[in-house]
């Protein structure tokens, strides 16, 4: 059986890390690469793989709108609440970072824990 199409988890977690620090770095693809002694086309090449696999179809979530002045579970009605699988529940304040928050959700999807 070919190894070929086999994700291998550990450099898909590595390579999603360079990829969101090389955007952070605001660098080109060449300086990032040279500054990490990472080769160019190895970046590029796992930046279009990943691109690849974050398009496939994701499974739907649903969402649900409280009325307004509703809270939910006690808390106090001000902004987000994403339930995601197995029982975990983000609550998100008015005035979040949106930053912290896109950090956040791609750690979530990597499957770590906070």
């Amino acid at each position: 059986m070919s190894q070929g199409n086999h994700r291998d988890a550990v450099k898909e977690r590595f390579w999603r890390r360079r990829v969101r620090e090389w955007r952070a770095s605001r660098l080109s693809v060449r300086a990032f690469c040279e500054q990490r002694g990472l080769r160019e086309a190895n970046f590029y090449s796992w930046r279009r793989i990943l691109a690849e696999r974050d398009a496939e179809a994701k499974p739907f979530v649903q969402v649900g709108v409280l009325p307004d002045g509703k809270v939910a579970d006690g808390d106090q009605a001000s902004g987000l609440e994403l339930r995601l699988p197995h029982d975990r529940v983000v609550r998100i304040g008015q005035g979040f970072d949106a930053l912290t928050l896109q950090r956040l959700l791609a750690l979530l999807e990597e499957g770590r824990t906070c």
